[in-house]
């Protein structure tokens, strides 16, 4: 067999293979939403029965989860069309409806239950998004960017920043358009009054500076056909390529010999579908529940998208990995369910640092670099050559006790509920004091170069 038929028969198997990826889950009408960052300390209750725990990134959320940020906390969750919900300090929000009509249409809900929390509603066609607080209800059909406060105890206020929300309660239906406040008086049987301004919050900035960071990298997304949540992180993180035999494909920065897509994370399980990867990395998430992962010979490990969104994997498959390459494979099921910890685990830090700079180093896979880097690309050529980059930093990081990461406070050391051992867990399960082995991974910057 000739080389480049050897090649296309691989990539025929790995097509083949995404498109028997089948998970039960799909066959319901529930639907799954990406936590996207986390900063500080933040706390989740899947509706798993365990009540509040650790919040992670990329931890899936679906219908019933709530979420609260603690008074250093801040969280961000995407939505498959890229609405985005942006959480402060002290806040708490449920997600009362996450589900798919027969017809496809998406129904959101949620309720805005304590705090601060920024809306940035994509509003595509035919979807039903709603945002209730007090007793009060906001049903948007058209893109809008509202904010939603409720830290005073005898007023509420709903702020738009961006396009019209109609507001339905007990005084009646109110229209707020673009720079309006709608002002609910407690005390008053929620009676609102409409106030033509806005006025500035502490994390109107912040706000304002992740949806950017959204609409910056989203744009650029190189696939199609697929959900926008997570697009904007491949964007930033990682480079498209398209390689023979295989076509259009990704690889994140900063990687090296030795390292595999599946080093470091968590098995988590949820009612539904059982045990889930959830990734480390702060690009992972369509990359482990859409499409799959291929070793391929002189480029090293690297995601195909796939021609198929359709279904939610709880792991993808993995095609023609190197010799020693344990597979992902989830835990055996137990009574507990619990958390079962691979590679640096979940630590995330109770307070936000600022810095000064932060260090990318070649092994990192994108762990502890933050949003907003300029340049990332070129970054990633230049750590190929020396190991490491010292960069300047605006943005505040969460940090853990080594190894600490943005958006999710990875680093060793135990989680609660959790199962780890002193030695690195394989993504099998199984324990070794070696670690994974990738076998003959590349370097990615000796094929992505910067594309910002």
């Amino acid at each position: 067999m000739s080389r480049r038929a050897g090649i296309s028969f691989l990539a025929l198997a790995f097509v083949m293979s995404l498109m028997v990826s089948v998970s039960a889950f799909a066959d319901s009408q529930a639907r799954v939403v990406r936590l996207s960052d986390v900063q500080g300390d933040v706390q989740i209750d899947r509706a798993t029965g365990q009540g509040y725990e650790k919040a992670f990134l990329n931890i899936p959320i679906t219908q019933d989860t709530r979420l609260k940020t603690a008074s250093d906390g801040r969280a961000e969750v995407e939505f498959e069309d890229g609405t985005v919900i942006h959480l402060t300090p002290g806040s708490a929000i449920e997600f009362t409806s996450l589900s798919l009509r027969d017809s496809g249409a998406r129904v959101s809900s949620v309720d805005v239950q304590k705090g601060e929390a920024y809306f940035n509603f994509a509003g595509k066609k035919d979807d039903e998004f709603t945002v209730s607080f007090l007793h009060q209800k906001a049903t948007l059909t058209q893109s809008a960017h509202f904010r939603v406060n409720l830290n005073n105890d005898a007023k509420a206020s709903l702020a738009v920043f961006k396009g019209e929300v109609v507001v339905d309660g007990p005084q009646g239906q109110i229209e707020v358009g673009k720079k309006q406040t709608a002002e609910f008086t407690l005390a008053d049987n929620e009676q609102a009054a409409l106030v033509k301004n806005i006025d500035a919050d502490p994390f109107d900035g912040w706000d304002k500076q992740q949806g950017e960071y959204h609409d910056r990298y989203s744009n650029s997304k190189s696939y199609a056909g697929g959900p926008s949540y997570g697009a904007s992180d491949l964007s930033y993180y990682g480079n498209y390529m398209n390689v023979p035999g295989y076509g259009m494909m990704w690889q994140p920065y900063f990687t090296g010999i030795g390292w595999d897509p599946f080093m470091d994370g968590a098995w988590m399980w949820y009612p539904g579908f059982g045990y889930t990867w959830v990734s480390a990395y702060p690009w992972g998430w369509l990359p482990y529940h859409y499409g799959g992962w291929a070793f391929v010979p002189g480029f090293g490990w690297l995601w195909s998208p796939g021609s198929s969104f359709v279904v939610f994997n709880p792991v993808v498959p993995v095609i023609r990995p190197p010799a020693h390459f344990v597979p992902p494979r989830p835990p055996v099921v137990a009574a507990s369910h619990s958390t079962v910890v691979v590679g640096r685990g979940f630590t995330p830090s109770s307070s936000l640092v600022p810095r000064a700079t932060v260090v990318v180093r070649g092994t990192s896979a994108g762990l502890g670099v933050p949003r907003g880097i300029s340049n990332l690309g070129r970054i990633n050529q230049e750590v190929a050559r020396t190991g490491a980059v010292a960069v300047p930093s605006t943005t505040r990081v969460t940090t853990g006790s080594g190894g600490g990461m943005h958006g999710g406070g990875m680093s060793s050391g135990r989680s609660s509920g959790s199962q780890m051992s002193g030695s690195r867990m394989s993504s099998g399960g199984h324990t070794s004091s070696g670690g994974m082995s990738s076998g003959g991974g590349h370097t990615s910057a000796s094929h992505s170069g910067s594309h910002h």
